[in-house]
């Protein structure tokens, strides 16, 4: 079993079905049956079974699904460490990316690390602050970037903090929001909660929601067309001119504040790549960075 064969069966184990598998490894669905076969006939076990629902995997397979991941990682670390051995800044650095910081930060922040280390390539995983956490702990990143107060015991450095703020293309009545159309978005569970516990607080009817969108992004311009007013972390706003903006706060007076993070293993600093970055992240004023 080489690299190789170890991602064809995570794959599949994905995607439940040949055809599909082929097309996200790029080879023929005959070379994919070939793989199979030739690892079934390594093992001397049958690994999957095909029927009208898809592939099913044997408890073989899935056993040796499961062992991919590790494997995988292991190969990944061997690569890694073979690199630094040369003792210069190169190779592949996996970075988990909370969705908005991708957005308005990642770019601008990877050019001018990439101007300093022009032999270091990115591999960038991005979602929800909650996937990127989970990475983390299963190491599948080098570096985590998320948003929110997410736990994690290992080393970390606070990036920038923004307030959440009421947005609204018309100046609007605080006291009436239960009355006016609210445009939400999907964000992380942090974030919801956060919000959702700062309405409950203040009023004693649900919110309005007349537009659901994917995306903060989206939900900022559906603001700024004046299609209703939204709850969003004040850096998205900065760019966006002639837009009424109203801080947040407790019962107790206090604002309401939402941090971005970066997580990081203190092992993996041994690696040139994973303490170069994390050095350049120390000296930087992410406020500057667009």
């Amino acid at each position: 079993m080489d690299e190789r064969d170890w991602i064809v069966l995570q794959t599949l184990y994905k995607e439940k079905n040949i055809t599909n598998t082929a097309k996200v490894l790029y080879i023929s669905q005959p070379a994919l049956t070939n793989r199979l076969k030739a690892m079934e006939k390594q093992f001397g076990v049958r690994i999957v079974n095909r029927g009208r629902r898809g592939v099913q995997f044997t408890p073989q397979g899935e056993y040796l699904v499961k062992s991919a991941q590790e494997m995988l990682r292991n190969i990944q670390k061997i690569k890694e460490t073979v690199l630094n051995m040369e003792d210069k800044v190169s190779g592949i650095l996996r970075l988990g990316v909370s969705t908005f910081f991708t957005d308005y930060k990642l770019p601008g922040l990877l050019k001018l690390f990439k101007d300093q280390y022009p032999d270091i390539e990115f591999m960038v995983t991005t979602g929800l602050s909650s996937h990127i956490t989970h990475l983390m702990y299963n190491q599948d990143v080098h570096i985590g970037i998320v948003k929110g107060d997410y736990s994690w015991k290992d080393q970390k450095k606070l990036l920038f903090e923004e307030r959440i703020c009421i947005a609204s293309k018309e100046e609007i009545d605080i006291s009436s929001l239960p009355t006016l159309p609210r445009i939400d978005y999907h964000t992380d569970p942090l974030l919801k909660t956060t919000v959702d516990n700062w309405w409950t607080e203040n009023y004693s009817r649900p919110p309005l929601v007349s537009i659901n969108v994917d995306k903060a992004d989206t939900c900022k311009k559906m603001v700024a067309n004046g299609l209703g007013y939204a709850i969003l972390p004040s850096l998205i706003l900065n760019d966006l001119e002639n837009i009424h903006k109203f801080e947040i706060k407790t019962k107790n007076g206090e604002e309401i504040i939402r941090k971005t993070w970066m997580f990081y293993h203190k092992e993996s600093l041994e690696l040139n790549i994973v303490k170069a970055f994390v050095e350049f992240i120390e000296g930087m004023d992410m406020r500057s960075i667009t």
